[in-house]
């Protein structure tokens, strides 16, 4: 490979920064290439300038700039959605809290869903990166962990009903897997992680108490966009073309 200046190593360095995820369109000088439209993950730049890759085949053969053809893969959003349930406590004749947790109906609670997105954001202020919640991931070295480059909890009122948001951003497509492990990764966050730490947490409104929660023992389920409310319109329809 023919030598390269630094400082054009150093702009490399700025514009392929390790975790860019690329895709290839040609290799032309390796007897053995990487097969066009492989996707990878950047993992850092050596002195020559060439691109140290991990592909999500395996493989850790090198891009060569000049003289392989590739583009960079930009996020796309995924949003993947589950119930959220306000909890509350109503005060009896002596002004204190009974001790039995209510349920606001969905019409009360949707009211709520910019307090709750200031309290998902003040519980998760602890994160110290970009990537939010795929930090805690990180250390599992596979596809979710190269495609989804960040994940954040959010609330969202729709269709007359309050959910919880897993939102990410993704570069790439996810395989069946990878979409069920990232699914298995955040309910794990929803029940035992981020989401029981929420739920310790009372939200003032007042005089009033709220407490939010991202997971709930019956009926629970996560599913992306398309599956929760694709699902929900096709249900629609086939109820009113029945009766």
């Amino acid at each position: 490979m023919p030598f390269m200046k630094p400082y054009m190593v150093k702009l490399l360095r700025e514009q392929f920064p390790p975790g860019t995820r690329v895709r290839l369109d040609s290799m032309m000088n390796d007897p053995q290439p990487i097969p066009k439209g492989m996707t990878g993950t950047v993992q850092g730049i050596d002195d020559a300038g060439q691109l140290l890759m991990k592909w999500d085949n395996g493989r850790g053969l090198s891009l060569v700039p000049g003289e392989d053809d590739f583009s960079v893969v930009k996020p796309q959003k995924l949003k993947l959605y589950m119930p959220l349930a306000l909890g509350y406590y109503e005060k009896n004749d002596w002004g204190d809290y009974e001790s039995e947790e209510l349920t606001l109906p969905d019409s009360d609670a949707v009211g709520y869903v910019d307090t709750v997105n200031g309290a998902l954001e003040r519980e998760s202020k602890f994160l110290d990166t970009p990537r939010g919640f795929m930090k805690y991931y990180s250390s599992r070295s596979d596809g979710v962990d190269a495609k989804v480059q960040s994940l954040h909890f959010k609330a969202e009122a729709r269709n007359g009903k309050l959910w919880g948001v897993a939102e990410c951003m993704v570069s790439g497509e996810l395989t069946g897997e990878e979409l069920a492990k990232l699914k298995d990764y955040i309910a794990g966050q929803a029940s035992d992680g981020f989401g029981e730490g929420v739920e310790q947490h009372e939200i003032r409104v007042g005089s009033m108490e709220l407490y939010a929660h991202l997971w709930q023992p019956v009926d629970w389920r996560i599913q992306t966009e398309q599956e929760r409310f694709e699902q929900e319109q096709t249900g629609g329809m086939t109820l009113a073309q029945s009766m």
